[in-house]
């Protein structure tokens, strides 16, 4: 079976090996001791190791694959965990694969027309700065040590633990039609699957949308939500008036507006989704929800 080092052991990365545990020997990069016997009751083999100490990185294991899910560090316009990370695999000896889930947000506002993965990246925030400055470490990388590199842009991750329930509880205004964003959304496990597919399937230094088959506008989203779970609807206002209410980093995402077309994704990858749209997993969830106990809820925005 390949070896595949899964570097930023989160979320999407217990759902990919819950997914497929027995199909590949998983090796999993963590930062904290404490967290090793969480990894081997997954069946995966923990690595200490701290993106941002690149002596940690000494003992990497030889892999065939690797699958790169940290996020930058918090300030700055570059991505030095990843560079860290590539001069590493690259002493021990480079995969022949790399998988890198980076973000949607690096094209900026798009004025809520389509996109596709040829557009020209020009992002407003630092976020996205220094993701790009990580897509383009990759992708020089991959050309120079001959690694087929596939990027994953992923927006908004949603699933039954991850709904803005909260924020529709708090009664946080959403923007009127006229003014609001177009959003994207994909669901955990989608995401997962399509970065195992890429993985086994993506093209070398290729782009890829990991967004489903429905972009909303971010209003419609919280509606829905609310919708499903029996929750009254956020209030709306206009853009002046949420430049006054609501905190920065919330109105960041509101002044970007982009559809993401995953056309490649599909045809490329060949992912028949579990979820297709968001709609799928309200009408799955919500009932039960009203019905029985409520789970954790953590908000996207």
């Amino acid at each position: 079976m390949k070896k595949i080092l899964i570097v930023g052991f989160g979320d999407v990365a217990r759902r990919l090996v819950t997914q497929y545990a027995g199909q590949a020997d998983f090796i999993g990069m963590i930062r904290r001791p404490d967290r090793v016997a969480e990894l081997r009751a997954l069946g995966v083999t923990p690595c200490i190791g701290d993106l941002d100490m690149p002596a940690t990185l000494k003992r990497l294991a030889r892999v065939d694959a690797v699958l790169h899910l940290a996020p930058p560090p918090g300030s700055g316009s570059t991505d030095p965990r990843t560079a860290h990370l590539l001069h590493a695999l690259a002493r021990r000896g480079a995969p022949g694969v790399l998988v890198y889930v980076s973000t949607s947000g690096v094209y900026g506002d798009c004025g809520g027309n389509w996109v596709s993965e040829t557009r020209p990246v020009a992002p407003v925030n630092a976020r996205a700065v220094r993701r790009v400055d990580a897509e383009r470490q990759l992708r020089a990388w991959g050309e120079a040590m001959r690694v087929q590199v596939s990027i994953l842009r992923a927006p908004g991750i949603y699933a039954a633990d991850r709904l803005p329930l909260e924020r529709i509880r708090r009664g946080t205004p959403a923007l009127v039609a006229q003014d609001d964003s177009y959003t994207n959304h994909i669901h955990a496990d989608d995401l997962a699957r399509l970065a195992w597919a890429a993985l086994f399937r993506g093209r070398s230094q290729r782009i890829y949308h990991a967004v489903d088959t429905r972009p909303l506008k971010m209003g419609d989203w919280f509606d829905s939500c609310a919708d499903a779970f029996g929750l009254p609807r956020p209030p709306r206002v206009d853009r002046a008036e949420a430049e006054k209410l609501l905190s920065e980093a919330l109105l960041s995402f509101l002044r970007e507006s982009r559809q993401l077309s995953n056309t490649r994704t599909a045809h490329e990858l060949r992912l028949q989704y579990r979820y297709p749209t968001s709609h799928d997993l309200l009408r799955e969830i919500g009932p039960a929800y009203r019905d029985g106990p409520q789970p954790g809820q953590i908000s996207l925005f």
